[in-house]
């Protein structure tokens, strides 16, 4: 037994380095704030003025929480931390778009097992540059030392965030109709979901995060291409007179054909015909390095595709163009049929995603070279 007092930083917990690490992110989450939020960086509560919401006719909160998933493994092995944040921010407010909602404020969370300020200011920067891209405020966080439970250098992230939408505009299956078209706006790569093949995958090759792939450069950085935030400009295209959005799919784990139908009423499917895009390069790397079954592979990564859109086909053709205005691709994926006119024998169709009673999504078809 040891005579010698035990202090905190003995144990493994640096208060002065926490207290450093909000010092050199003060300056990033100015930059990701609105007009309703009000105090400073390091009360106990965010504070955003609600007074706007309560002149609403019928408002509905929406609110939404999520990871990174084993994507922060890549980050820590490559030493880059500051893109991070915009898989975190897309995570999180791009789920909260999909019902209508205008996502409002953020607050963030990171637990590591030491606290580099110059790291955890490099997360924080990437959370805020997103929250500015998607006119949300990141009004509060916490950083958490674990020693012992996480190693020096190891850290996660998680983050939740609060929109609101008015009842008569929120996205409700019920506005799906058959004859309605199905839009693919287009992904900016893996986005945060499938990690944990792809890492498995690159295992099994015996890459490392420096190896060169001819269709990618180099390994690591090109898996750490951050995920795309779309939320304002959903926003945008929602709010745009004579388009009428009926449903958004955020395509996140579960791949393309769970999304699709969990947000499509029962009775209908979505077809959607594969030859109407080619997948991105990397989607193609990871499929044949691991021989991983198309199905399996559909199943866990975005294939390209980040959201969705359903909309009469009338209105397919603006939405496009409003879509390519804000530098988003989209084009015609597929269409919504009602489920007696599915020829079930064609492909598999999806149902009950994320134990959603709900419509189906069938994928058919072969995708473009």
């Amino acid at each position: 037994m040891s005579d010698t007092p035990i202090t905190y930083a003995e144990a493994g917990v640096d208060v002065e380095a926490g207290d450093k690490a909000v010092e050199l992110m003060k300056a990033s989450i100015r930059t990701a704030q609105r007009p309703e939020v009000l105090g400073g960086l390091g009360g106990f509560a965010g504070l955003f003025d609600a007074s706007a919401i309560a002149r609403m006719a019928h408002p509905i909160l929406a609110t939404s929480t999520d990871g990174v998933g084993t994507k922060v493994a890549i980050a820590q092995a490559i030493d880059k931390h500051d893109t991070i944040g915009f898989d975190l921010v897309g995570m999180v407010v791009d789920d909260i778009v999909v019902c209508g909602a205008e996502p409002l404020f953020m607050t963030d969370y990171i637990a590591t097992g030491k606290v580099v300020p110059e790291r955890i200011a490099a997360i924080v920067s990437g959370i805020a540059a997103a929250c500015a891209q998607a006119n949300v405020a990141l009004i509060g966080g916490e950083t958490a030392e674990h020693p012992g439970l996480l190693e020096p250098d190891e850290y996660d992230v998680a983050g939740a965030a609060t929109g609101v939408v008015e009842r008569a505009d929120l996205l409700t299956p019920e506005r799906v109709q058959v004859g309605d078209v199905v839009l693919g706006l287009a992904s900016s790569g893996l986005h945060s979901n499938g990690f944990s093949l792809v890492r498995r995958v690159v295992a099994s090759q015996g890459w490392d995060w420096e190896t060169e792939v001819a269709e990618l450069g180099t390994l690591g950085p090109a898996l750490l291409t951050p995920t795309r935030v779309y939320a304002a400009d959903l926003l945008t295209l929602i709010r745009t007179d004579g388009i009428d959005i009926h449903a958004l799919s955020h395509i996140t784990g579960g791949g393309l054909a769970a999304n699709i139908a969990r947000v499509l009423p029962h009775g209908v499917t979505a077809v959607v015909d594969r030859s109407s895009w080619a997948p991105p390069a990397v989607f193609t790397v990871i499929g044949q390095a691991g021989r991983v079954p198309q199905l399996d592979l559909e199943g866990t990564l975005n294939m390209g595709v980040g959201f969705t859109a359903v909309l009469p086909q009338a209105q397919a053709q603006a939405a496009i163009d409003v879509l390519r205005s804000l530098d988003i691709d989209a084009w015609p994926m597929g269409r919504i049929v009602s489920d007696e006119q599915v020829d079930e024998q064609a492909a598999p169709v999806v149902r009950g995603a994320k134990g959603v009673d709900a419509g189906g999504a069938q994928l058919v078809g072969t995708y473009r070279a």
